[in-house]
């Protein structure tokens, strides 16, 4: 039988609880159509961290994957993250959290977008993915690719909700591609 719908349900429900919980703070209705908070509000105060960069150098990448409601090391997240190129842009993805820098979370973006095709081209680029296969994280149970080399900060305030654990095998995995980039 599935053992780990119970599990998933319980989950589902406590990111929900969570998320409504936040909203109702900010004046959001519904939890799953919440947006991302701007870093000012309209009295012009900072109300959430401005993204100070990705980290660069060696992260203390650790697994903790923790049932407690907060994101943790193996787990994965969906969150806003700014894209490279323009820090003050980006949009809501499914990031993998490896490690902690201060108040920071750290972590790595996934894609379902297919770059094995185009892996030359992401690599002149600066790019280096990872196949990570499919999980719960994908409502579409789309195959996932994970960027080793772009380690993001996540500031944990702007995690909008978890959406699994990636299994300790993979993450050690993931871990190792992490420390070769």
């Amino acid at each position: 039988m599935m053992k780990w719908l119970p599990e998933t349900l319980r989950r589902i429900g406590r990111d929900l609880l969570h998320s409504f919980l936040k909203g109702a703070d900010a004046g959001v209705a519904n939890p799953r159509t919440r947006r991302r908070r701007s870093t000012t509000g309209s009295s012009g105060r900072t109300t959430s961290h401005p993204y100070p960069g990705d980290f660069r150098g060696t992260p203390r990448i650790s697994y903790r994957p923790a049932d407690d409601g907060n994101a943790d090391p193996g787990e994965i997240v969906w969150t806003w993250v700014p894209y490279e190129e323009d820090h003050t842009k980006g949009k809501d993805r499914p990031v993998l959290i490896i490690g902690r820098d201060g108040k920071w979370l750290l972590g790595l973006q996934l894609t379902s977008k297919d770059h094995d095709r185009d892996t030359r081209q992401e690599a002149r680029q600066g790019r280096r993915w990872m196949d990570i296969g499919t999980g719960p994280w994908d409502e579409q149970n789309r195959p996932s690719e994970v960027r080793v080399n772009r380690i993001l900060r996540v500031d944990p305030d702007r995690v909008r909700r978890i959406g699994a654990v990636l299994d300790k095998e993979r993450f050690t995995r993931v871990a190792a591609a992490v420390r070769t980039s």
